[in-house]
């Protein structure tokens, strides 16, 4: 339970810093375009450094790296919030009496400070924001190797179904909840979210801390391009999880409709901003109660069959929601693909550790991070490009339609998934 609660709180933290780095940039620039590379700067490192960070999760203490990464974050969390107390008005809304009360204690305990405590710390400016989103990315792309790969070292192999799901609800309670009250918070100024991430950051780093498990040393291994890519050879050696990643990968690039959003809401939906903000919540509402279920009533037979179907439900229901019209429909129908990707993370996320020895763990969750962080970014792409061509309803309805054939294709190409009937098997590794 300690490290779940590392991980709430750490995940939380970020997401409230990714919320305010956003939100600052727009306001000191304005700018769609610094808007939009505050994102590139944190996924192009990301994906340059995730296969190092893989081969250090596997030749190095995994927990002394999570917490490492835990403290950077705190620190750009401090930094941040160093700042930005020298602008006590940036974020503040006008006429709110308590974001001005809690600006203005800020404000009063800064300046009772003495100079020399914000020397070094310059006020926030545009190419600080993206010089230290390149920061978030690099400590993102360490973490989540290290992350992933500990979880099978915490709990009991037959418990590893229910572990991930539960750890999978805290990972979603936290990207729900993480920018909502990053939202909340900046009312009180944006010195005031980076101080609540700073705790949180904190907190999670203090636990971390603490975690003692009695493991072996890792085995050393020269850092060499052929041991830096065993986990992507691994993968392609074993069709079982090449089939369930490569699935996953098409789903995701296909079958999305997150970038495409806001143009359902104003132009189809015609629902404000609020409603928009509800229908990006509804995927994350339902794979929350989904983690939350599977973690008291886990998968036990068909496994394999069950993520197939998940991928197929997915893309069925994503040609309903391009389809509906109806602004409660479409919530509900978005929530209901939440449920179906839960399901698909789930299995691929359990199948993926339990079929990977633990000293390969590290580099073949930071190809499965490559995985998912690709499927996310060409997503949106793809949606961007097909919605220009064919009108946002089009473009859902096709990728829907794609979703559903890769899947049936995938059924007759990775056999091995179809039969694939318990998540722990006596032949696992």
């Amino acid at each position: 339970m300690r490290m779940w609660y590392a991980r709430l709180f750490g995940t939380t933290g970020n997401q409230m810093l990714l919320v305010a780095l956003g939100w600052q940039m727009y306001e000191l620039t304005g700018s769609a375009w610094d808007l939009g590379l505050v994102g590139l700067y944190q996924f192009v490192p990301a994906l340059l450094f995730t296969l190092p960070a893989g081969h250090a999760a596997d030749r190095l203490p995994r927990v002394r790296i999570v917490a490492v990464c835990l403290l950077s974050q705190l620190g750009m969390a401090v930094f941040l919030w160093a700042g930005s107390v020298q602008m006590p008005g940036l974020g503040m809304a006008n006429g709110a009496d308590m974001a001005t009360r809690i600006n203005g204690f800020f404000a009063t305990f800064t300046h009772a400070l003495p100079a020399w405590v914000w020397y070094g710390f310059p006020v926030i400016s545009r190419e600080m924001l993206l010089g230290l989103s390149i920061l978030v990315g690099i400590v993102r792309a360490f973490q989540m190797p290290a992350q992933q790969s500990l979880t099978p070292l915490l709990v009991p192999q037959h418990l590893l179904p229910r572990a991930t799901a539960f750890s999978s609800a805290g990972i979603q309670a936290a990207v729900v909840g993480g920018p909502a009250l990053g939202g909340l918070i900046f009312a009180a100024g944006a010195s005031t979210v980076f101080a609540a991430c700073a705790v949180l950051s904190c907190i999670g780093f203090v636990l971390v801390s603490r975690l003692r498990l009695n493991l072996a040393p890792p085995v050393a291994q020269p850092v060499t391009l052929a041991t830096v890519f065993a986990g992507v050879n691994f993968i392609l050696q074993r069709k079982l999880l090449l089939g369930a990643l490569s699935l996953d990968l098409m789903a995701g690039v296909l079958g999305g409709a997150t970038a495409l959003l806001p143009m359902f809401a104003k132009d189809i939906l015609q629902v404000d901003p609020m409603g928009l903000g509800f229908l990006r919540s509804a995927p994350a509402v339902g794979a929350l109660v989904t983690s939350v279920l599977l973690a008291r009533w886990p998968l036990s037979r068909r496994v394999g069959r069950k993520l197939l179907l998940s991928v197929v439900a997915y893309g069925v229901v994503m040609m309903l929601f391009a389809a509906s019209g109806n602004y409660l429909w479409s919530m509900l129908l978005l929530a209901l693909s939440g449920v179906a990707d839960m399901v698909n993370v789930v299995v691929r996320q359990t199948l993926v550790q339990l079929e990977t020895p633990d000293a390969m763990r590290g580099r073949v969750s930071a190809v499965n991070s490559i995985f998912i962080g690709a499927s996310n970014q060409l997503g949106e792409f793809e949606s961007g490009v097909t919605a220009a061509w064919w009108g946002p309803v089009g473009s859902v309805l096709a990728g829907g339609l794609a979703t559903v054939l890769i899947a049936a294709l995938w059924w007759r190409m990775f056999p091995s998934i179809a039969r694939r009937d318990r998540m722990v098997e006596t032949s696992a590794p």
